[in-house]
């Protein structure tokens, strides 16, 4: 009856393609699970839709065909407008009484930063009366590493979108240890605000202008290549970035020449300078893909320490929100898992725009900083392509063949397999004050991209 060898697929229970086995007869096994119950209906309407999947597929080469460019760098009262008493912060909105540790020492060290207490039994104090107010820093176009505070003397990055059109902020990298992102508020942490607000800040406005306007996807593509994921490892993307500022900011005559290497020294001390560029750069490419209706396209991933957000392109503004898990990694010193916050920080806006955890596979020197083994980190990026709906054009990984990062999170496909999108992070102490103690991988909790899907289902 048959005229050739048959082929066999099998798929759920693995009863007959291990039969098969034995019997020495080639069977590709697929592992394909039903949908979790309750999903059924919702992703039924969703993907049934008459223009989903034209939705997604507009929304998606939106997002990759963003081109960033760093354009200024400016005070936050001026370029979002922060009067006094007024901060943002990472991740979904979140109230005093919920926030975490190194959320609250942010806080803290920002109060102090401004000069609107004297000391952090102060600053808590007015923080818990409810003396000032604080917005998640998506609502305002910007993105903020770990906790994420922004106060109004801070300088920003400011990034345009050359073809889109939108604009997006990042605050100045601090370097790492004890920092105000990880939520530490010492002598030393205010006192280098100060200085970055002194003299960082001035010196980058003028290599800035002077240079014009700067490609970050260009440094982004080539750092790939050098190496860097662009979330835990920005070293190469930092040395590129210097080589672009570095002549600008010599050559600029209104910066004192030892305040110009001070601003050199500090930054190629850091090799995560850059990264705060590459944030804003991401959510300028994420933010171009918002408000397509029908879209299941991750626009956000968030975490605020306590809760995980996310933001989908067809349900506009709307967080959905689940408990934060403590990142799985390495830690520092004599640091523990018992020491670790949970999960925070808008540096997630990197994995939804295909990079970081979504690019493990062009970093393998990251796994000596989070853990694991290089296939490990290999063998994330590539799960990442089955819950995504592209690959980058721009962004291309040389240990894959040259292939475009997995870019592009589709919460119908996270829900049908289960996959969770990998992020590779730091780790803030649990504890105001303490800054950071590790640095690890960590998965959103699987709910709220359920809870996506139902309110998506809602719309179609």
């Amino acid at each position: 009856m048959l005229a050739r060898e048959p082929r066999v697929v099998t798929a759920g229970v693995e009863v007959l393609a291990d039969a098969l086995a034995r019997q020495a007869v080639p069977v590709e096994a697929v592992d394909w699970r039903p949908p979790p119950p309750g999903t059924e209906a919702a992703l039924a309407a969703v993907l049934g839709a008459p223009g989903h999947a034209e939705a997604n597929a507009r929304a998606v080469e939106r997002m990759v065909t963003a081109r960033p460019h760093l354009v200024d760098v400016r005070p936050a009262r001026e370029v979002l407008g922060l009067e006094p008493g007024a901060f943002l912060h990472a991740g979904p909105p979140l109230e005093w009484e919920r926030a975490s540790g190194p959320m609250r020492g942010a806080l803290i060290g920002a109060m102090l930063l401004e000069g609107l207490a004297e000391t952090p039994p102060g600053a808590e104090r007015e923080l818990a009366r409810g003396g000032v107010t604080f917005e998640p820093c998506h609502h305002h176009g910007a993105v903020g590493p770990m906790a994420g505070v922004v106060s109004p003397s801070m300088w920003m990055l400011v990034v345009e979108d050359a073809e889109h059109g939108g604009t997006s902020y990042c605050s100045l990298n601090e370097g790492l240890g004890k920092v105000l992102r990880y939520g530490a508020y010492g002598p030393e942490v205010i006192a280098r605000l100060a200085w970055m607000g002194e003299v960082l800040g001035p010196a980058l406005r003028a290599a800035v202008r002077a240079h014009g306007p700067l490609d970050l996807l260009s440094i982004i593509a080539q750092a790939l290549q050098m190496g860097d994921e662009l979330h835990n490892r920005n070293r190469a993307a930092t040395s590129l970035l210097l080589r672009e500022l570095a002549p600008d900011l010599a050559a600029a005559s209104e910066v004192p020449r030892e305040r110009a290497a001070e601003a050199l020294r500090f930054a190629a001390g850091n090799d995560h300078f850059f990264l705060n560029a590459g944030m804003a750069a991401a959510k300028a490419a994420a933010d171009a893909a918002r408000g397509v209706p029908g879209s299941s396209l991750v626009v956000a991933m968030a975490r605020n320490g306590t809760d995980f957000g996310i933001q989908v392109s067809g349900t506009g503004d709307r967080w959905f929100t689940g408990p934060a898990g403590v990142p799985d990694g390495l830690y520092l010193g004599d640091h523990g898992p018992a020491d670790a916050n949970p999960d925070i920080g808008d540096s997630a806006i990197t994995e939804t725009a295909g990079m970081g955890g979504f690019a493990l596979a062009a970093a393998p020197a990251i796994v000596r900083f989070v853990g694991g083994e290089v296939p490990d980190a290999v063998a994330a990026t590539q799960r990442m392509y089955e819950i995504t709906l592209a690959e980058h054009p721009a962004l291309r990984i040389p240990l894959l063949s040259f292939r475009g990062t997995p870019v592009g999170v589709d919460v119908t496909r996270v829900v049908r397999t289960g996959i969770l999108p990998v992020i590779d992070t730091g780790i803030a102490g649990r504890e105001a004050g303490t800054g950071q103690v590790g640095a690890g991988l960590v998965e959103p909790p699987g709910g709220i991209f359920t809870d996506a899907l139902h309110a998506l289902a809602e719309t179609v």
